[in-house]
């Protein structure tokens, strides 16, 4: 089981910081819908799981030259407190409602990333940039402190609203997303929730994942990367929060 976890681990690795994501919402999706881990049990273990990651990643990005520092600082601003204020909230979510929630987060991104994908054609910077940033900076703020999703869905949307491209976006995000994931991490992590087992071994394949992620990305379109990634990922993610509630 180890290795398949591994592999699994691996492949998102590669797959969300080619896109501008931290892969939380994946393994939260997995570690619900599949293994069968309590919602505050698997909140806990995929940011375990992600963060290692996205240091690995973001460092890799930065090697290369694609973070945009500024514009990731501000977004910082925002996503910091947001990300407190949730995950001092998350102990005191019934048990119920917090399995309602990561399920209705899981299937919001994935119907945002369709509907990105499938049904919005301007690329141009939208006016108040800078307003608009700072609220979707809180948005992955409160999503990483309640729900323990990495928020790189409202991140990547936010930077490419500044009018970042694709490849710049991805970095600054996974930049972005290392200070998000540490604050929500240290507080989950004092609810003792970890599955130590099952986080290692997503973990050890996501690193892996993470280390090939930055130089893939220089050898490839990421426009072609999107076109047939972001649609699978939608997808996966509805079906997992379909799965949670029904």
């Amino acid at each position: 089981m180890w290795l398949g976890l591994v592999l699994i681990g691996f492949l998102v690795g590669i797959l969300v910081l080619s896109t501008g994501g931290g892969g939380a919402a994946i393994y939260l999706g997995l570690l619900t819908s599949v293994l069968g881990l309590a919602p505050a049990v698997a909140a806990s273990t995929s940011l375990f799981t992600a963060f290692p990651s996205l240091v690995v990643g973001a460092y890799g990005h930065y090697q290369t030259g694609q973070i945009h520092f500024r514009v990731g600082n501000q977004m910082l601003l925002t996503a910091i407190p947001a990300t407190i204020v949730g995950a001092l909230l998350a102990p005191y979510i019934p048990g119920k409602l917090y399995t309602w929630l990561v399920a209705f987060i899981l299937m919001g991104l994935g119907l945002q990333i369709l509907i990105k994908r499938f049904l919005s054609h301007n690329d141009r910077p939208a006016p108040h940039q800078r307003a608009q940033a700072a609220i979707y900076g809180a948005l992955s703020g409160i999503m990483v402190g309640v729900a323990g999703l990495s928020g790189g869905g409202p991140i990547i949307a936010g930077l490419l609203v500044l009018g970042l491209d694709m490849l710049p976006a991805a970095a600054t995000s996974a930049y972005v997303l290392v200070g998000t994931s540490l604050v929500g991490l240290l507080f989950h992590l004092s609810a003792n929730n970890i599955d130590w087992s099952v986080g290692l071994s997503l973990m050890i394949g996501a690193v892996l994942g993470a280390l090939c992620a930055p130089r893939l990305l220089m050898h490839i379109d990421p426009q072609k990367l999107n076109q047939y990634v972001k649609p699978f990922m939608g997808l996966l993610l509805i079906v997992m929060g379909l799965r949670m509630i029904v």
